[in-house]
């Protein structure tokens, strides 16, 4: 007779025969059953980030930003001729947008910058505006409006509302020498205001031996600068437009306003041509050396209005006008 033992894993052999028959021989799954009921809620995620909810504002499918880089790379502030100089200290402040940036939050003007920019920038937005500080439209707002002490002119302070952010470097980095004994020294081809002296321009100052005042377009357009070369189009190309210009001169057609741009230029070639023929510039760039005192204010002023300011008078007509006729009376 079989002892229990034995026939009990008698039994596990045959059952587990049975069952590797009934896995080999397993047909076709049957159709699903009829859903169960929804399981509990689950938690609540994390609440997404301000800056998940904002980037609309701005990144877009409207050329809000689009139209405004593809007129800013057009600009003086997008070019590489602008910044390639922002390596040198002397420069940085000004020529590199990075280099801007900081110089404005270091409260300094660009004559105070003591290192170059080792990887200058161009002048972009984040030169101008405090991109990505909220992640909303408020980042367009300009990274600084602040009234700008002119570094080269003792007490002097320009205040034009969002123009101010622009006056940062568009001021002249020097004022003329001191006569020595009646004769001035130009001292090298680069002799002269240096570039950007708008500021100065519009508020009648900086001129060599010309009293001056300011203009309306310094003392009566709000912005200033902004106003006339950004204007309610907002462009970014910084070229001015006629249509900024309406609002004062309702009859305007072009910048020759009452045939001021092109006295300014009869006098600029007039002064240049005698300039040239008493040696003190060459192939319009300044000519090293000493010269009687009227002779190299009338160059200064040549510089200032022809090589610099750039507006042909439109920034402050009595200024210009009377710093040429200085200049040419200088040589009769």
């Amino acid at each position: 007779m079989l002892s229990r033992k034995t026939l009990f894993f008698g039994l596990l052999v045959l059952l587990a025969l049975a069952l590797a028959g009934c896995a080999a021989e397993a047909g076709e799954p049957g159709p699903a059953g009829p859903p169960g009921p929804a399981g509990p809620e689950g938690p609540a995620g994390p609440a997404a980030a301000a800056a998940d909810m904002t980037c609309m504002e701005c990144h877009d499918d409207t050329t809000v930003i689009a139209g405004k880089a593809a007129a800013w790379e057009e600009s003086g502030h997008g070019t590489g001729e602008s910044f390639a100089r922002g390596t040198s200290a002397s420069c940085a402040g000004c020529h590199s947008g990075g280099a801007f940036s900081a110089m404005v939050a270091a409260g300094l003007n660009p004559s105070e910058v003591e290192a170059g920019d080792p990887d200058p920038t161009r002048q972009d937005c984040r030169a101008c505006h405090e991109i990505h500080t909220t992640y909303t439209g408020t980042d367009w707002a300009l990274e600084t409006t602040d009234p700008v002490a002119l570094f080269a002119f003792e007490d002097q302070v320009f205040d034009g509302g969002e123009g101010n952010l622009c006056v940062n470097c568009h001021q002249p980095r020097r004022a003329i020498a001191e006569a020595v004994d009646g004769m001035i020294e130009i001292t090298s081809s680069h002799w002269g205001p240096h570039h950007g002296p708008q500021s100065t321009m519009l508020l009648g100052i900086g001129g060599a031996g010309v009293e001056g005042r300011a203009s309306a377009h310094a003392l009566m357009v709000e912005d200033t600068c902004v106003s006339c070369h950004v204007g309610e189009g907002d462009s970014h190309s910084f070229e001015p437009d006629v249509a900024s210009c309406e609002g004062c001169h309702a009859d305007i057609e072009d910048f020759d306003y009452s045939g001021v741009q092109t006295e300014v230029e009869a006098l600029i070639a007039e002064l240049g041509e005698k300039l040239e023929a008493a040696g003190l510039l060459h192939d319009g760039h300044p000519n090293p050396g000493t010269y009687p005192e009227a002779q190299a204010q009338a160059a200064w002023n040549w510089i200032y209005i022809a090589l610099e300011d750039g507006s042909k008078g439109v920034h402050n007509s009595a200024f210009t006008i009377a710093m040429l006729e200085a200049g040419l009376a200088a040589f009769e």
